[in-house]
C-alpha cells in the first residue's frame, strides 16, 4: 500500500554515487576519503556500483556473478563504512547475465544436458510459430510483433550460440553482444549479457540467493537495473508489459521484504506514459531522472516554472524519489517527452524543442548522444545525451554550485555523482579508448588521490560539501517543504520541522543564492 505522503520523512540522508575505484585505485581509497574531517557526516548512504562484484563488460553491469571483487573490494572496506554509519544501495541485473556467468558456461558446455538449458531465452524456441525462419536459422518474427518490440540496439537481439553437438542457436540478447572464433580451439568465443528466462523457477531462486548476498554486504536499498525488460511475450512491446511486469516486481518485492530491503526500480520512460506514476503508486521508490534536464532548462533559461511544476507534483502525490544531476549513464531526455498522439508529443515536462534546445547545448559543449533503434536498424528516438554534469553546465562552477544548491532543497533523496562534486570535465580521452559504444565513459574518470587533494582546496568543493552536509544532518529536512514564490525567476523554497528551519531564495537573473538556517546565512 502506498504510505500517507504526510508521513515520509523526505530526508533520507543524501546518497554519494562511484564505482569502487572511481576514486584512487579501490574502494579503501574511497573510505579513506570519506573518514576525512571535510567529508564527516557530508554523507548516509553510498551506492557502489556493480563492479563492487564480478563482472566483465559495460562497467559492471554485466555480472557474472555476486561475489565481491577482490581486486577492488575489501571486507574491511564495508567494516569501515558500516562504521562511518554509511548505508550500502546496490544493483540487482535482473534482466541479464553475463555470458561469463556459472549458469551459461554450464549450459555451453553441457547443452540439452545442463540444468541450466532453460536458464536463458532460446530466440526460436521463444518466437516458434510466430514467424519464418531465414536463410541464418534464426526466426524473423512476424512484422506485427517485430514492430512493437522496444530495442536497445539496432538489429534482431539475439547472439548465436555454438552447443556441443555443433548446432547453433540464436538467444535473447537485448543489450551488448559479441562473438569471436577461437583457432587455437576451433570453437567460439563470447562476449555479452544475455537476457535470463523469467519463466524458469531456477532464475527465481538465483534471484532470492543474490537478494540474500547483498544483504549480507549492508545493503539497505536494491536498484532494479532493467527489470522494465525482463517480461517477454509474444505480441508485447517487451519493454514493461502488463500485467506481466507487475506480477514479477511483485514477486522479487516479497523476496527483498524478506532480508530487509528495499527496492527501487529504474524505469526509463517518456513522462507522457506515466509509468512512474504507476510505479510509485505501488508504494516504490522511484528515480527522478527528470530532474537533471529540468534543472539544465531553468539554469540556461532563467526559468523555474517547469522545474517548480514538476516539484510541486511530487509533493502532491507523495512521491518518494532519488534524485541527482549526473550518474554513471547520461543525461535523460527522451524522459522529459510527453505521450506520442498522431506524430506529436503532448504535455510533457519540456516541449520537444525544449528538449533539442538542452541535447544541442551540451552536445555543443562536447557532450555525446545516444539513440534507439527499430528492429530495422534505423533510430526511432534520443534517448539520453552523456557529458559530466559540469562540462553539461559550460564548466561553469557557480552555475554547478546553484544547480546543487537547488538539488539540495528540492524533494527526494538526493544522489551525488561524484564526478560532479569534484568538477569533472568531460573525459574525450576514455571516449576514444573505449571505441565504439565508448560515448558513456565520457564521465566515468577515475580521479587520482593526488587529484582529489587539490580538488579539496577548491571553493567550489568545499561549498558543496557545505550544502550537502547541511541537507544530510539539518532537522528541517525532515519535516515539510513549502515553495514559497511564482516569480519564475526566483526559487524561494523553505524546509521546517518542530521550529527548525532551512531556507533557500535562488535568483536566476543573478545567478546568485542564499540559504538561511539557524541564523546562518550560506551565499554563492
Amino acid at each position: 500500500m502506498k504510505e500517507d505522503s504526510k508521513n515520509i520523512k523526505r530526508n533520507q540522508g543524501v546518497m554519494l554515487n562511484a564505482y569502487p575505484d572511481s576514486i584512487g585505485q579501490n574502494l579503501g581509497d574511497i573510505v579513506s576519503l570519506l573518514q576525512r574531517e571535510e567529508l564527516a557526516n557530508v554523507f548516509s548512504k553510498f551506492y557502489v556500483l556493480p563492479t563492487f562484484f564480478n563482472s566483465d563488460l559495460d562497467r559492471g553491469f554485466s555480472i557474472i556473478d555476486y561475489g565481491i571483487n577482490q581486486d577492488l573490494v575489501k571486507q574491511a572496506d564495508l567494516q569501515a563504512l558500516e562504521e562511518l554509519g554509511i548505508e550500502l544501495k546496490f544493483d540487482i541485473v535482473l534482466n541479464h547475465l553475463s555470458v561469463a556467468s556459472p549458469q551459461f558456461k554450464d549450459m555451453l558446455e553441457k547443452g540439452d544436458d545442463s540444468p541450466f538449458i532453460d536458464f536463458f531465452i532460446n530466440w526460436n524456441d521463444f518466437w516458434e510459430g510466430h514467424g519464418e525462419m531465414n536463410e541464418e536459422g534464426v526466426i524473423l518474427p512476424k512484422k506485427e510483433y517485430l514492430d512493437k518490440l522496444f530495442m536497445r540496439k539496432s538489429g534482431l537481439p539475439i547472439l548465436k550460440v555454438q552447443f556441443p553437438d555443433g548446432s547453433e542457436r540464436p538467444y535473447w540478447n537485448t543489450f551488448y553482444q559479441k562473438t569471436t572464433f577461437d583457432e587455437s580451439q576451433s570453437k567460439m568465443s563470447y562476449l555479452g549479457q544475455m537476457d535470463v528466462n523469467a519463466k524458469s523457477e531456477k532464475v527465481w531462486e538465483y534471484y532470492d540467493n543474490v537478494l540474500a548476498s547483498l544483504s549480507k554486504y549492508g545493503c539497505k536499498i536494491v536498484r532494479l537495473d532493467a527489470f522494465a525488460y525482463l517480461h517477454k511475450e509474444i505480441g508485447e512491446t517487451n519493454f514493461f508489459n502488463k500485467p506481466g511486469t507487475w506480477e514479477y516486481l511483485g514477486r522479487i518485492n516479497d523476496m527483498a521484504k524478506k532480508h530487509n530491503l528495499q527496492l527501487l526500480p529504474e524505469i526509463h520512460a517518456e513522462y507522457g506514459l506515466h509509468l512512474h506514476d504507476e510505479v510509485a503508486n505501488e508504494g516504490y521508490m522511484i528515480y527522478d531522472f527528470f530532474l537533471p534536464g529540468l534543472l539544465l532548462h531553468t539554469l540556461e533559461k532563467k526559468n523555474s516554472t517547469a522545474l517548480m511544476n514538476w516539484s510541486e507534483e511530487i509533493i502532491k502525490k507523495g512521491f518518494k524519489t532519488v534524485n541527482m544531476l549526473g550518474c554513471h549513464d547520461g543525461i535523460p531526455v527522451l524522459d522529459l517527452k510527453g505521450k506520442e498522439v498522431n506524430g506529436f508529443f503532448q504535455n510533457g515536462l519540456l516541449t520537444d524543442v525544449e528538449i533539442e534546445e538542452i541535447m544541442q547545448l551540451v552536445i555543443d559543449r562536447g557532450g555525446r548522444v545516444k539513440n534507439l533503434y527499430g528492429a530495422d536498424g534505423k533510430k526511432i528516438s534520443y534517448y539520453q545525451v552523456n557529458a559530466t554534469y559540469f562540462s553539461a553546465l559550460g564548466e561553469d562552477e557557480n552555475k554547478l554550485l546553484m544547480a546543487r544548491a537547488i538539488q539540495m532543497f528540492l524533494p527526494g533523496t538526493p544522489q551525488i555523482w561524484y564526478l560532479d562534486l569534484f568538477l569533472g570535465k568531460n573525459d574525450y580521452d576514455s571516449v576514444e579508448k573505449a571505441g565504439q559504444d565508448g560515448h558513456k565513459e565520457i564521465n566515468r574518470s577515475t580521479l587520482s588521490l593526488d587529484q582529489i587533494e587539490e580538488s579539496l582546496k577548491k571553493p567550489a568543493v568545499l561549498k558543496q560539501l557545505e550544502l550537502i552536509k547541511l541537507r544530510n544532518t539539518h532537522k528541517a529536512f525532515e519535516g515539510q517543504v513549502e515553495f514559497k514564490n511564482n516569480d519564475p525567476q526566483v526559487i524561494d523554497i523553505l524546509w521546517s520541522s518542530s521550529g527548525a528551519y532551512a531556507h533557500l531564495i535562488a535568483d536566476l537573473s543573478t545567478m546568485t543564492f542564499a540559504i538561511e538556517y539557524d541564523g546562518v546565512i550560506i551565499k554563492n
